[in-house]
């Protein structure tokens, strides 16, 4: 389909996830319309501004297509971590590579002519990863672009011999790619509702568009999660490299603060937020850091007038996870001003009745407010205590789907009808399904038809070689051939271990196959066919340090990620 159509049946449902974006959108221009008026008459209508950040890694063309795996699953089924990789953090730091700033410009270019304007480029954390992102527009805009983006990206890089990799995690031991979603609502009058100004204590406007959104991602942070949950993902989320599997809201000291002094009624007095200061010395200008984006944990960030969620992943369209977003900030809104006018019917004065609904919905929404280290195991156990739920497998989380909380907030916003948020289920459970079906069969491929001949072929010439010794040297070959002998026995035993774990591999999705329900297929390749899969890796991992590196058949990760 060309961008930017859309793709419905001839009943009307939607077939696509850029008429529920649509349907999202215009629900919370509503919805935030409706509450925006309690403070401008003015405003008429609402508009999401996005801004996408899209990391990626870049690979030699030649060593790309010498691995099946990346070909055909865009990700390294086996492959030992290499000696090097970003521990030194010299990529993150150092110079963009000539070669690669050649593919930059290139790619910019084109994507000028098509309308997209980038105004960010750099390295990232992991050897050969990078970033760009453009100048923040209209959600839907900005969806498309960045869709057209990828294909561009993919069509230059191809003319520098170069092959764009957006999985989330296509290498083993290094940093995953994301997509960080930085997400505002701005009003047709030009007012950024997600601003806090000078002076956010005095800003009920903010306070309140701010507290609507945390109670939004509160009341359904588990649908939130869900929405960014996919196969490629969830090698990525959880590791102290990426967003937790759990959500959370961190909104920086100062705002924190404020809102811990408005559920605790304590007066607000300072007419302006405290800024501080860094001075070095008197040939560098005074420098004022930003008290709001300290937390790298958090999978949902406040970075000073937006919303950036850094959970999605980097391969993906972002339009699910973005309709689900306004969708609940939404209804959010909605109940807000419900409650407002339930309090003012009653006589309260407005300012009065918009504070205790602010006061009350931060009350309700605590829980998901977090400062600390999203990555500590003091976290994890605290979410728990909280009531949060963690994103722990994908299958089972697609679950959410089947929640009544979930479909009765699609259909009353008119988003989703029930039959569509059903139909979004199960193609999420097939597409998880066959994408590890491919990876189960790739790595079974690899294994015998690469791996396995070349640690045969290893074999034979130490075995060759521990016979030759002890035809010269008689019994003193245990002795001297201590050193080969063990190696062998090595070998041998990984061998046999990785032969036996993909015969195994191949019975569990033999097995999975002949479930006929797709949800509960895609749970058992979840546990049964994933958990195979670490195995024979395992195996092949430890075969590929002991085999000879002239007759390893696959380029490793020094090689993929170092040339």
């Amino acid at each position: 389909l060309c961008i930017p159509s859309v793709f419905v049946s001839y009943t009307g449902e939607a077939l696509d996830t850029k008429v529920p974006n649509l349907k999202s959108l215009q629900a919370l221009s509503n919805a935030a319309s409706s509450v925006a008026q309690l403070f401008d008459p003015s405003v008429k209508s609402v508009h999401v501004n996005l801004g996408l950040e899209q990391e990626y890694f870049l690979v030699d063309e030649s060593l790309y297509n010498a691995r099946p795996d990346l070909v055909l699953c865009d990700r390294t089924v086996i492959g030992h971590t290499s000696a090097k990789d970003q521990q030194l953090e010299d990529h993150y730091f150092g110079a963009i590579p000539s070669k690669v700033s050649a593919f930059m410009k290139d790619f910019e270019t084109e994507a000028y002519k098509l309308g997209v304007l980038l105004c960010t480029r750099h390295n990232e954390v992991a050897p050969n990863q990078f970033e760009c992102a453009p100048v923040y527009c209209e959600a839907t805009k900005a969806i498309d672009q960045n869709m057209m983006l990828m294909i561009v990206m993919q069509k230059v890089a191809e003319k520098h011999h170069l092959k764009v990799i957006f999985h989330e995690k296509p290498f083993d031991g290094v940093n995953g790619s994301g997509k960080h979603c930085n997400w505002s609502m701005v009003t047709n009058t030009g007012v950024n509702l997600l601003s806090p100004g000078k002076t956010p204590t005095k800003n009920l406007q903010f306070l309140s568009f701010y507290a609507a959104v945390v109670k939004a991602v509160h009341d359904h942070h588990f649908l939130l999660m869900t929405s960014i949950a996919t196969l490629s993902n969830s090698y990525r989320l959880g590791g102290n490299e990426a967003p937790p599997a759990v959500m959370s809201v961190f909104s920086g000291s100062t705002l924190f603060n404020i809102f811990q002094a408005i559920e605790n009624m304590q007066d607000l007095h300072e007419d302006e937020v405290n800024q501080e200061s860094i001075n070095i010395v008197n040939t560098i200008p005074e420098i004022f850091p930003d008290n709001t984006d300290r937390n790298r944990t958090s999978p949902f960030a406040f970075t000073g007038n937006r919303f950036e969620f850094r959970a999605v992943g980097s391969s993906v369209n972002v339009a699910s996870a973005v309709y689900v977003l306004n969708s609940i900030v939404a209804e959010s809104l909605l109940n807000f001003r419900a409650e407002v006018d339930a309090l003012t019917a009653k006589g309260e004065d407005l300012s009065n009745a918009v504070m205790t609904v602010v006061r009350k919905f931060i009350h309700e929404s605590k829980n998901i407010m977090f400062e600390g280290n999203g990555y500590s195991k003091e976290w994890e156990e605290e979410s728990r205590r909280r009531g949060l739920r963690a994103v722990t497998n994908v299958p089972e989380a697609y679950e959410v789907y089947h929640e009544p909380k979930t479909v009765e907030m699609f259909s009353k916003l008119g988003v989703l009808a029930p039959n569509e948020v059903e139909a979004r289920f199960e193609v999420l459970n097939e597409t998880y399904v066959k994408k590890l079906q491919i990876e189960a069969r790739v790595i079974g491929d690899i294994c015998l038809n690469h791996v396995l001949p070349a640690a045969i072929r290893y074999q034979n010439i130490l075995i060759e070689n521990v016979k030759g010794v002890k035809d010269v040297f008689g019994d003193e070959f245990m002795q001297l051939c201590a050193s080969e002998v063990a190696t062998l026995r090595k070998i041998s035993s990984f061998i046999n271990r990785m032969s036996a774990d993909v015969e195994a591999l191949v019975e569990a999705r033999k097995h999975a196959n002949r479930i006929e329900d797709i949800a509960e297929r895609a749970k058992v390749y979840s546990h049964d066919v994933k958990d195979l899969m670490d195995k024979v890796r395992d195996s092949a991992d430890h075969l590929e340090m002991l085999v000879d590196d002239e007759m390893w058949p696959l380029p490793k990760y020094r090689e993929l990620l170092f040339i």
